[in-house]
């Protein structure tokens, strides 16, 4: 496992988690108690989620990010009987009279205790976790899984085969069920488990780099983010052996930009609710025709059942629209302790001969198509997907009715332009609640992807002839007129302006103020990476998403971008500056570790990085050695090299450009093995960090028209 700077082989892994399951059964965790884990991303979530299940119990992920409000009513409804977390989480979360453990400053107590496997006594009908989704009765519900799901989910299935030699990313939030598949998948099959930070993830361009340099093979996305990297960077998952993608209905465009521009090996289409443990249908998607208004949602996963039934729970033949239902391994048990919801969306459905079956109710339209294929249409109920988020309208209505000016709340789902779905309220009250005021209090309840985008004023609701909500009768949002703007203040500096235009081309917007909160005006995580990366492109600076979300209001972002072009034209001075007069600079924090790692295994090659070609006809050897000194002038990293200064300190020098000369060998090689032994010796060859520029360039003439290039670098 990969996180950051740490790593955690399988064995340091397994010490550590038994430890923690030790632990936890001397406080009473055992099979069927629930285990609540609230932690930041990190190697601590991991140790925390698989020390759980070695206890026997099963853990309830809770985001700490969200309110307090909302955290309280999880525990409770849970009722776990424990809570790990992280001290400097501890102020986020709500006064709680069940024992605590703190991960980090337990860590020592922890550490006390045996690193055997601790006896385990789970079966596989016993709870593995607690997944909320949002819930239309105006608080989440908790969806139990079950191990038997779980494994069902990455074990011997017909839709990936797991191996050890896999990279997996882990980017979902640890408290949806996407990260099922991704930890579990990783670490049943001793793949290498590579955790995301937050920002990475929604950063585009440092995302795709990750995914290079951790040489991950495995992703999954939801729907939503795949679209913002096919948009940002078309060739991003060209590195991968398979990508997949879900979580709502898919656009073709940008499924069809990524199969022309440079494909994974496979791209894959999931579909799932939690409730069905994460995947039910998949679809390998190699075509997306031109006339395409969706992408199949494909065929059952492994030990898995798909039927489409119409409302006396018959079969449907090819072609016929019917709610699919969905049975199998993969089932949960049900709601958590909510047995009159769990009977109404889990039902046994009797099929003659076949028996009976039990069959979750999804709630989606489909219908087969001539392949055999599922294809999604849409939903029996208000029930909506945002961003790869399930959200229940009613849960928001229900909470938007208890501030004390609401009468009453209707949300709805409006689509700007394909893909760019937005959550908007209607709101019936006296005394017209500012949409910064129902901003506000909705955010101390609710997770952010459920704050509406906009809040809209009506005197009266549209109603059918027969009493109902007439919803397709609301009037579209202005989004230039949904948000008040009498505290209006203009842009006053080139910044603000500029960063005026950026906000409004984004948000779809105007007018924009100075005094304007992005999150406010409906931003949002992924709206966030666009706003990033034109102010990156726009100001030539490297703004992070960190700061957007530390200074949300423009003029606060205008300012945190003029500090920082400030601080960029003096560290270019200041660079200059140092050129002049010494051109040795101190080690970055990647570089002290790469150098400390040369100092205790000087012999190694591990981070020594090939490049060979096979060049064919004949070559001007001076012509090539021309061409890499001129890249060599050009790139100061190409002729760098390390050494102690006066104190004992690693430095790095720049030594002035140099003329390349290529080590050429002439030797006849007839064989692939022979190739190979070559390029082998040559690569293991370690590098002087103290003389060696980190470039090492040498040729083989073979004797005949071709010859084989070898372009060295250390990393």
């Amino acid at each position: 496992m990969v996180f950051e700077d740490q790593q955690l082989t399988y064995s340091e892994l397994n010490y550590r988690a038994n430890q923690l399951a030790h632990y936890l059964q001397s406080i009473g965790v055992a099979p069927e108690v629930l285990v609540g884990i609230c932690v930041e991303r990190s190697v601590e979530m991991i140790i925390g989620l698989l020390g759980i299940l070695k206890a026997g119990g099963a853990y309830v992920p809770l985001d700490p990010n969200y309110p307090k409000e909302r955290l309280v009513m999880m525990l409770a409804d849970s009722q776990a009987a424990v809570l790990l977390t992280q001290e400097k989480l501890v102020t986020r979360l709500p006064e709680i009279t069940i024992p605590m453990v703190k991960l980090d400053t337990d860590g020592e107590l922890i550490a006390q205790q045996h690193q055997a496997n601790p006896i385990n006594n789970n079966n596989p009908q016993d709870l593995a976790c607690v997944i909320y989704t949002s819930g239309s009765t105006g608080k989440p519900k908790g969806v139990a899984i079950l191990h038997q799901a779980i494994n069902r989910l990455v074990n011997q299935t017909n839709y990936i085969d797991i191996s050890a030699t896999d990279v997996m990313a882990q980017v979902s939030n640890f408290s949806f069920d996407a990260a099922t598949f991704e930890i579990w998948g990783a670490l049943l099959h001793g793949a290498k488990l590579v955790i995301l930070t937050k920002n990475i993830v929604l950063s585009p361009q440092d995302f795709v780099t990750q995914l290079r340099e951790q040489g991950i093979s495995l992703l999954l996305l939801t729907t939503a983010l795949f679209n913002e990297l096919a948009q940002a960077i078309p060739s991003a998952f060209a590195s991968l052996r398979c990508l997949f993608f879900g979580g709502e209905a898919a656009n073709p465009i940008w499924v069809r930009q990524v199969l022309n521009q440079d494909p994974p090996q496979q791209l894959v289409h999931l579909y799932g609710p939690a409730e069905t443990t994460t995947v039910a249908t998949w679809y390998l998607v190699k075509a997306v025709p031109e006339d395409a208004t969706t992408v199949p949602i494909g065929r059952p996963i492994s030990n898995t059942q798909c039927y489409v039934l119409d409302e006396q729970l018959q079969p449907l033949p090819i072609g016929s629209v019917g709610e699919l239902y969905i049975g199998g391994d993969g089932l949960a048990r049900g709601y958590l302790h909510q047995p009159d919801l769990t009977h109404e969306r889990f039902i046994t459905v009797s099929f003659g001969d076949m028996g009976d079956n039990r069959l979750y109710k999804t709630g989606d339209l489909v219908r087969y198509l001539p392949d055999g294929n599922l294809e999604f249409l849409g939903r029996f109920d208000n029930q909506v997907k945002i961003r790869g988020f399930r959200i229940e309208p009613d849960e928001i209505e229900t909470v938007l009715a208890r501030h004390p000016n609401v009468q009453q709340a209707v949300i709805i789902v409006n689509e700007i332009e394909p893909g760019d779905k937005r959550l908007v309220a209607y709101i019936i009250s006296s005394q017209q609640p500012t949409p910064s005021e129902l901003y506000h209090f909705l955010k101390t309840q609710l997770p952010d992807y459920m704050i509406p985008s906009a809040f809209i004023q009506l005197e009266r609701l549209p109603l059918t002839p027969n009493g109902k909500i007439d919803r397709q009768a609301l009037p579209l949002p202005d989004f230039s007129q949904s948000y008040h703007a009498e505290n209006y203040v203009a842009p006053q500096t080139t910044t603000e302006t500029s960063l005026v235009t950026i906000w409004s081309q984004v948000l779809k917007r105007e007018p924009i103020g100075i005094q304007d909160n992005f999150f406010e005006l409906g931003g949002h995580s992924l709206l966030a990476t666009q706003v990033i990366s034109r102010v990156r492109e726009t100001f030539k600076i490297d703004l992070s998403l960190a700061d957007l979300f530390d200074n949300p209001t423009l003029a606060n972002l205008a300012q945190s971008i003029d500090s920082l072009l400030q601080s960029t034209s003096l560290e270019t001075l200041a660079v200059q500056t140092s050129k002049v007069k010494a051109n040795t600079y101190s080690l970055s924090i990647s570089q002290q570790s790469f150098w400390l790692f040369e100092q205790l295994h000087p012999q190694t090659p591990t981070y020594h990085v090939p490049f060979a070609f096979k060049l064919i006809g004949t070559l001007d050897i001076s012509a090539l050695e021309r061409a890499l000194s001129e890249i060599v002038c050009r790139h100061t990293t190409l002729r760098t090299t390390f050494e102690l200064d006066d104190n004992n300190v690693p430095i790095q020098r720049i030594i002035p450009p140099y003329s390349v000369t290529v080590n050429v060998q002439e030797r006849k090689m007839t064989s692939a093995d022979e190739v190979k032994q070559s390029l082998t010796a040559a690569i293991h060859q370690p590098f002087d960090l103290r003389k060696e520029p980190l470039l090492r360039v040498t040729l083989w003439l073979t004797g005949k028209p071709e010859q084989i290039l070898l372009l060295l670098f250390h990393h």
